[in-house]
């Protein structure tokens, strides 16, 4: 457990996917402000994908909660046909606590995770609106770096940002 900045309440991880999770990361997703109505819909059907198929989904969970409630999560999961690479498809923190480092602890805890499970390499894409500056100071801010740009990927001036983080 880790404690968090400024709180007094722990910070707890759980891997394991419950079904209450599913409204619970669209909650979390549509608080940040940051997803499309489309994009909601696509994190919760992660978390359903995984529930049905567990481990065979290729997706992982890692849920911060604070006492009871929910602070953040991470999904990531191999990438097909590679040996050691992941993809880290989600990682959102609720706005009521962001700015304390959740986000952070929530990322390397997530890292230590992919390593046990054999990745070297993680991949992060994010989109490259002005509304994205904070994610990609973060994202730098954690050790990774810029990899490719692919513009106009989202739509017309909304281009598509990877990076990447060699874990060792």
């Amino acid at each position: 457990m880790d404690k968090m900045s400024g709180e007094k309440q722990e910070l707890s991880y759980r891997a394991e996917v419950r079904r209450a999770d599913v409204d619970s990361v669209g909650r979390l997703v549509e608080a940040t402000g940051f997803f499309s109505v489309e994009e909601i819909g696509i994190a919760r059907e992660l978390v359903e994908e995984r529930m049905v198929r567990g481990a065979q989904s290729g997706y992982f969970f890692l849920f911060a909660e604070a006492g009871r409630r929910l602070a953040g999560y991470a999904c990531f999961g191999p990438i097909p046909g590679t040996m050691q690479s992941f993809d880290l498809y989600w990682i959102a923190v609720y706005p009521s606590f962001q700015q304390k480092g959740i986000g952070r602890m929530l990322l390397q805890a997530a890292e230590r995770e992919m390593m046990k499970n054999g990745a070297g390499r993680v991949y992060v894409d994010t989109s490259s609106r002005p509304q994205y500056e904070p994610t990609r100071r973060f994202y730098t801010a954690c050790g990774y770096r810029k990899e490719a740009v692919l513009a106009d990927f989202y739509a017309p001036g909304d281009g598509k940002i990877i990076y990447l983080k060699i874990l060792v």
